[in-house]
């Protein structure tokens, strides 16, 4: 189970440098302590703390003190696809002469000891010893060049069945046989043939303080006389090759500091996608050589087995995180599109494809439970991934691929219509969708008491969806008029939704408080009660998402959308004062759809914007501050649950105990609102002005307020007036040590006082939204 008091997470220091959008260079950074890895001191402290502690992390060990430490930079560079220089460079940070052991090593993925077919690839030194040579029969030939100076070691990917099972003993040399000759000094767990499906060469390095030394590899599918003959000549060009790229990329980004945190951010984008394998039918059944545990085949994502995964994905880190999710892949494309437009709509397409999309039209959530339900956000990626490359080539939209994703999201749209709104009332239910701990049950499961649930937040995403539809079906209505028709049906469904949350029905109750201004869940119970969850959250901020502007101009190239809205409204008047329409002079009427009109934006954004609610100095927290002095109680079944405001770490073993909404900073539900304030000043201008922070006199646009929530966000990873980066709290050693202090880590959330990292702390997934929210600063870039 968990060892930490927090959940689990990593206890190391990594950092993603350098990428190019074509893995031409990338450049990465270890910290790797001189004294014993305090492994034990780190689960023995962690064991003592409860809850309420923070974290002891391998910082707070004195593991660096002194400076007693290597810096480990492995770096990439490519003379060709299959051809790849490898520069491993150490630097002794510490005050002694001190001694490192590396090994770069090579093997096979065991795909033999399972499997009914008895093909083993090989791998051996070849004859003049400079190279190990690799063959396999579906990957063909490779050689890994090496320098002198190292020990060459060999072993097999096989599992220690002694040390494992217990068994009397192994047949061959075992997977971790070169770990035994290097700190055991067991000549025997190597094979002296020098062969194998592993192995390493074992370089051991004495450096002196402040000394380093690199060595240089080279895998390569060609038969090389002198491997290393062009390699500073192809690291020099493959780096300045980047540099330029950067260079052009962020020529109007003038603060040197928000250039480096950007170009880390999509540095950590690029480097951590992965090879994700997952073939659910196979692992539902088995191995082929024994039998799978007893209840798997009815186990966890038993209602997957179309799921055969085998792609590249962009995962939230590939050590930390290395399994993906659906809503947080969406996110992940808006930074990616920017220097990769072509891998983000791969991305978007892949997750719509058969092998992923159920038949009945869910997108896999995640690996632990695909069936769980994500909030909808793939549209909405799938279109600004559109309109980013459509500025990109001047104008120029890739209309295939929007037509594409568009027929696969009727599919997934029908299925949330289906399935989540029980009662065809446009109120939805939805369940977890993504936010974890912010309620006051655990969304992922039926209420204790039996009922439901409706959920702002689940249909706030609905009237978004429909909008993002509506928006692509206009789009393709250019090209292909017979989209005019489904522009009308998301139109209807916008309009059905909002509608429905401003309680046209006559409901007793509905999402919206009328006495606190503020839109909430609503329980209904067994016996037919109703009652508002009254918990100030993120839930009750996700209506502002649903927001679209359509011009006249747009309106009247489209002549049956037109027709059919403007009978629309004559058949159903009452649904007309659900559009705000503006009148400008010479230019038409603009068509503002939104859930929130004139007062009920207001208020919503007064306590948006308020900072003893809401307004952190570094974001919009997921919970309203309020609830620090005032915690929401309900009770049931003589249990009372409690929401209070935490700012940090979770106290609750909800969804591991790794993961906090209740009081954080998190960038993907940041990065919308300020989307949304940007699309409502679009609409209104400058004539609107709101109270920023509330209470405060200070009078601003919604661009003006969008401009500087976006700062704050931004400001997390920038050095303030004293030097220091929030991100990394009272943390000396990261602020001040210049081997430490200008290297990013993008944490998964943020404190909600003061804006230091959180939970995992390489999530540059979604977090990596830095990179967008900074390029767009400078250029001006809204869409």
């Amino acid at each position: 189970g968990n060892q930490g008091n927090h959940g689990e997470d990593v206890k190391e220091y990594y950092y993603y440098l350098d990428s190019t959008p074509t893995h031409s260079y990338m450049k990465m950074l270890y910290k790797y302590p001189q004294k014993e890895y305090p492994y034990e001191k780190i689960v023995q402290e962690n064991g003592k703390r409860n809850r309420k502690d923070p974290e002891y992390d391998l910082i707070d060990t004195g593991v660096f003190d002194d400076n007693r430490y290597f810096d480990v930079f492995t770096e990439y560079a490519k003379e060709d696809a299959e051809d790849i220089f490898i520069k491993i460079t150490v630097v002794n940070r510490g005050p002694e002469k001190a001694t490192l052991h590396l090994l770069p090593t090579l093997w096979f993925r065991n795909i033999w000891a399972w499997s009914q077919d008895p093909y083993r690839p090989e791998m051996q030194l070849v004859k003049n010893g400079n190279a190990i040579n690799v063959e396999h029969k579906d990957l063909g030939s490779y050689n890994l060049y090496f320098e002198d100076g190292g020990e060459i070691l060999f072993c097999d990917n096989d599992t220690n069945h002694v040390r494992i099972y217990g068994h009397k003993k192994n047949d061959g040399f075992v997977k971790d046989g070169i770990n035994d000759f290097v700190v055991k000094k067991d000549i025997k767990a190597i094979n002296p043939e020098q062969k194998g499906t592993k192995s390493s060469i074992c370089y051991v390095l004495n450096l002196a303080p402040g000394e380093s030394k690199s060595i240089k590899l080279r895998l390569s599918d060609k038969s090389i006389v002198e491997p290393f003959e062009e390699f500073e000549q192809v690291f020099s060009a493959r780096k300045l090759e980047a540099d330029l790229y950067f260079e052009e990329l962020q020529k109007n980004i003038k603060d040197a500091d928000e250039r480096n945190i950007m170009r880390q951010a999509l540095a950590g984008m690029l480097i951590t996608k992965q090879f994700y394998y997952y073939d659910v039918d196979t692992w539902l059944k088995g191995d082929k050589l024994s039998a799978p545990p007893s209840g798997r085949s009815n186990g966890r994502n038993k209602d997957w087995k179309h799921i055969k995964n085998m792609e590249i994905i962009s995962m939230p880190d590939k050590w930390e995180y290395p399994w993906y999710a659906a809503w947080d892949l969406a996110f992940h494309t808006i930074p990616l599109a920017m220097i990769d437009a072509d891998y983000a709509k791969r991305q978007l397409i892949l997750f719509l494809r058969e092998w992923y999309m159920h038949p009945n039209g869910q997108i896999p959530a995640y690996e632990w439970h695909f069936g769980d339900v994500n909030p909808p956000v793939h549209a909405w990626a799938c279109w600004r991934v559109y309109e980013i490359e459509k500025d990109q080539n001047k104008g120029i939209g890739d209309v295939n691929f929007l037509e594409r994703v568009f027929h696969k999201l009727l599919l997934n749209f029908n299925w949330w219509v289906n399935r989540k709104d029980s009662e065809g009332k446009n109120i939805f239910e939805g369940g977890f969708l993504g936010l974890d701990n912010i309620g006051v049950f655990d969304r992922s499961h039926a209420l204790p008491k039996g009922g439901k649930l409706e959920q702002a937040d689940a249909t706030g995403w609905m009237a978004m969806y429909s909008l993002n539809m509506l928006r692509i079906s206009i789009e393709l209505a250019k090209y292909n008029s017979a989209y005019e028709d489904m522009a009308s049906k998301f139109l209807e469904h916008f309009l059905l939704i909002a509608g429905a949350i401003a309680n046209f029905s006559g409901s007793d109750l509905n999402l919206w408080d009328s006495d606190d201004e503020f839109f909430y869940d609503v329980l209904h119970t067994p016996d037919g009660g109703l009652e508002h969850l009254k918990v100030r959250s993120m839930v009750g901020l996700i209506p502002l998402y649903a927001i679209e502007t359509i011009e006249p101009e747009v309106l009247d190239k489209l002549p049956h959308f037109k027709r059919r809205m403007e009978w629309f409204f004559n058949y159903r008047p009452e649904y007309k004062q659900l559009i705000s329409m503006w009148k400008r002079p010479g230019a038409g009427v603009r068509r503002r759809f939104s859930v929130l009109k004139g007062t009920r934006l207001i208020k919503v954004l007064s306590r948006m914007l308020d900072e003893t609610e809401f307004l952190s100095d570094y974001g919009i927290r997921a919970l309203s501050k309020y609830h620090q002095e005032n915690p929401y109680s309900f009770t049931t079944d003589n249990e009372t649950l409690t929401v209070s405001y935490q700012p940090a770490e979770s106290d609750s073993g909800m969804f591991g105990g790794n993961s906090n909404w209740r009081g954080p900073i998190w960038f993907p539900v940041n990065y919308l609102l300020i989307e949304s304030l940007y699309k409502f000043y679009n609409y209104y201008g400058d004539e609107f002005l709101i109270e920023h922070p509330t209470g405060s006199g200070n009078m601003l646009t919604l661009k003006e307020v969008a401009d500087e929530l976006s700062n704050r966000l931004i400001n997390i990873f920038k050095r303030d007036k004293n030097g220091h980066r929030p991100v990394y709290g009272n943390k000396i050693k990261t602020q001040t040590d210049p081997h430490f202090k200008d290297h990013i880590l993008f944490y998964e959330f943020f404190n909600g006082d003061t804006g230091e990292g959180v939970g995992a702390s390489h999530q540059t997934g979604w977090t990596g939204l830095v990179a967008d929210l900074i390029f767009k600063k400078y250029n001006n870039k809204y869409y």
